[in-house]
């Protein structure tokens, strides 16, 4: 193995369609649980995911209760780390892209965003902690990691992948970490078959 060559392999993953998700709301550390459809893509994604070696979530409900899904299709144990937890987006949770467009006019199409909401530095060092943490943990292993549409969002602009609109529900990501301890962006992978995708509008 060369030292470049690709020790641990994660799949980042979205979680299925919250309800505040089918409402428009933006999300952030709040904490809607799965909608019905979410639930039904759970199951779904769980009878297509191979078999990892281990499973870990987000503490949020909406990726706890996907996770969970995953899991038990194989007989695994969830692990949470909190690190893994969406940004907080401070007075934007639980509002629509209307009512911020009424209350802060302009920033969504700028890209600027209000005070307490947790830019990209910030997020992108607390989650590859934790997946440092994970990969340490599961050498040489495939992971499921199920957390949220910023999380894999902020790591794809980070390592410079290719973007191709927003991350879907059970939509995500592969990261190989090689031997050197770099991480290396995969393909975007999706668990769903067509009739059953969702691409929330909020982020």
């Amino acid at each position: 193995m060369t030292a470049h060559a690709p020790s641990t392999r994660l799949l980042l993953v979205r979680h299925g369609q919250s309800t505040w998700n089918a409402d428009g709301r933006w999300q952030g550390q709040a904490d809607p649980p799965l909608s019905e459809v979410g639930e039904a893509q759970a199951r779904e994604a769980a009878s297509r995911l191979e078999r990892p070696d281990a499973v870990w979530s987000s503490d949020l409900v909406r990726a706890r209760s996907t996770a969970d899904e995953l899991a038990a299709q194989h007989g695994i144990d969830v692990q949470v780390d909190v690190r893994l937890r969406e940004r907080h987006a401070g007075p934007w949770q639980g509002r629509t892209r209307e009512e911020i467009e009424d209350e802060w006019p302009g920033f969504l199409a700028s890209g600027e965003r209000p005070d307490g909401y947790e830019g990209d530095d910030s997020l992108v060092a607390r989650v590859l902690e934790a997946l440092d943490a994970i990969a340490d943990a599961h050498f040489g292993a495939t992971v499921a990691v199920v957390t949220h549409g910023g999380v894999v969002g902020g790591l794809e602009r980070y390592l410079g992948a290719a973007r191709d609109g927003r991350i879907p529900n059970l939509g995500g990501r592969q990261l190989l970490r090689d031997l050197s301890g770099r991480w290396v962006t995969g393909e975007r992978v999706l668990l769903l078959g067509d009739d059953s995708v969702t691409v929330p509008g909020q982020l």
